[in-house]
């Protein structure tokens, strides 16, 4: 897959293409809908598939006082968009000044002029331009006038749309099966192996622990049934996974810590690799424990309520 970090990289010779646009944070279920209306649109005219895309994230220009976390990262995101089988994606730099275009300035500059567009796939909630002004019947307008078509995708879901504002708050409510159901996958961090405070070593239970950037949305505290995959060394491993701040050991720093199961994960040199966590199922949330027995006694049954749910696949 092309990914163009500014308008400026699109070869002048790329030739005409089959646009579509969007923030795509998560490139959940609703999501790839698009993107494969977007392939068969474009292999339908033997063209090529592009997906504009922003960064940052809208919201963060706009709302500066109260961002919102995003469920991937840039890197994230355009790694499951290239799964999807596109062509390109163009990752437009959002700022103040782009974003005070006009609704026909922006297809005109962007999607005419730069990308040459035959056909623009959207859905009937399209909105662009200046305060949200451009519409579905003003894309359409423009593309009689401009040499476009616009394909329109109906509402996608089962009775309902999928939504990137409603997956982040399931996330954080840590109801990361629910969040799945939507995103079409489970849910993944992605960061590297750091050194930790070592007491799950001592206590019988290693961790791998995540550096503090890593890149996905952290899901609420509590201890989790998941996957730790190390793509380097071709390794998945079943997990139970914490998220939290140790309260029984009053900490006060926000850790992300995996530890495998049924497996010899201790003798395992880790440290400096890359790490992808993913979310399967919540069993419980963060707890303050009386000392290291009660506490000793809940990872063991954590640990076993998490193979129940990697064995079963289902809840407990």
């Amino acid at each position: 897959m092309d990914i163009f970090r500014r308008p400026e990289d699109i070869p002048a010779d790329y030739g005409r293409t089959v646009i579509t646009i969007g923030n795509f944070d998560g490139v959940h279920r609703g999501h790839a809908v698009v993107l494969e209306e977007l392939r068969a649109a474009a292999d339908s005219r033997g063209l090529r598939s592009v997906v504009v895309t922003f960064d940052p994230h809208p919201r963060i220009v706009h709302q500066s006082d109260s961002p919102v976390e995003l469920i991937c990262s840039l890197d994230q995101r355009l790694g499951r968009i290239a799964r999807s089988g596109v062509d390109a994606v163009l990752v437009q730099p959002y700022t103040l000044a782009f974003a005070d275009q006009t609704a026909e300035e922006f297809v005109l500059d962007y999607l005419v002029g730069r990308l040459r567009a035959s056909a623009v796939v959207v859905g009937r909630d399209v909105r662009f331009g200046r305060d949200n002004t451009g519409d579905l019947d003003a894309l359409t307008a423009i593309g009689r006038r401009h040499g476009f078509d616009v394909v329109v995708i109906d509402e996608v879901g089962e009775g309902s749309r999928y939504s990137s504002s409603a997956i982040r708050r399931l996330l954080e409510d840590g109801d990361v099966r629910a969040a799945a159901d939507q995103l079409g996958y489970d849910h993944t961090l992605t960061g590297t192996v750091v050194h930790g405070e070592k007491r799950g070593r001592e206590m019988g239970f290693p961790t791998a622990n995540l550096d503090l950037e890593a890149e996905g949305l952290v899901p609420a505290d509590g201890v989790y049934a998941g996957w730790m995959h190390f793509p380097a060394r071709g390794l998945q491993l079943p997990t139970a996974i914490s998220v939290g701040t140790n309260p029984t050991f009053h900490g006060s720093v926000r850790t992300v810590e995996g530890h495998a199961l049924d497996v010899q994960f201790g003798d395992l040199d880790v440290y400096g690799d890359t790490m992808e966590v993913s979310f399967v199922e919540r069993i419980r949330g963060q707890v303050a424990f009386r000392g290291m027995e009660p506490l000793i006694a809940q990872m063991h049954e954590d640990v076993d309520r998490a193979r129940s749910v990697l064995v079963s696949g289902s809840p407990f």
